[in-house]
């Protein structure tokens, strides 16, 4: 082999070597991003679910003695780390878009819920925890709403009154949207399930 083609031989086996490590590093470069972007998504959904529970426990402390019912909502989420009764540990920033959250604003006043502002997909559609399970299917981040009410929780989002879909405390068929939970001294406790119905008593 003269000198000129083992040249050629190397160069080529120098390429062949350059496009090995390209394709490694990229395959690479792609895991290492789905590992963050799973770290991003568990990091929003305890962050979100414990800024949707801190919302809970300010609401009930708030609407102790009350006589009107309805839910009470911070003005800010500041408010829910207030002394000498903190409800939150911190104000949190969004994990996914490093910034604010977008606020979810209740249609009496205040602060009723948070989710991301970003509009990418993510990587987690199924398997969620029980307090945010509705999340199930929900094409970006922006659809994760974490808010009080809430699906998963049993309270519904429906207005009430003559033009409701459902009455006050009517409960929906199977397969319906979530009906309203009773508020107010009688309320059920925060998650609470209604047990089934006793069965038929057998006939004589």
């Amino acid at each position: 082999m003269t000198r000129s083609n083992e040249r050629g031989f190397s160069y080529i086996m120098v390429m062949i070597a350059v496009v090995v490590m390209g394709v490694a590093m990229s395959a690479a470069a792609r895991q290492w991003k789905t590992m963050v972007q799973r770290e991003l998504e568990a990091d929003l959904l305890a962050k979100g679910i414990e800024i949707q529970n801190a919302l809970a426990l300010y609401s009930t402390a708030m609407k102790a003695g009350r006589v009107m019912p309805g839910e009470v909502y911070p003005a800010t989420l500041a408010d829910l780390t207030r002394q000498p009764k903190p409800f939150l540990r911190k104000v949190y920033s969004d994990p996914i878009s490093h910034g604010e959250w977008d606020l979810i604003r209740a249609p009496t006043g205040g602060i009723m819920g948070v989710r991301s502002k970003s509009k990418g997909k993510p990587i987690k559609e199924k398997n969620f925890p029980l307090a945010v399970r509705h999340f199930e299917g929900r094409p970006t981040y922006a659809d994760w709403m974490f808010q009080h009410p809430n699906p998963s929780s049993g309270g519904g989002l429906l207005p009430t009154g003559p033009n409701s879909p459902l009455a006050p405390g009517q409960q929906p068929q199977p397969g319906g949207p979530p009906a309203s939970i009773p508020t107010g001294p009688n309320a059920p406790p925060q998650g609470f399930i209604a047990p089934p119905p006793p069965p038929p008593a057998p006939s004589n």
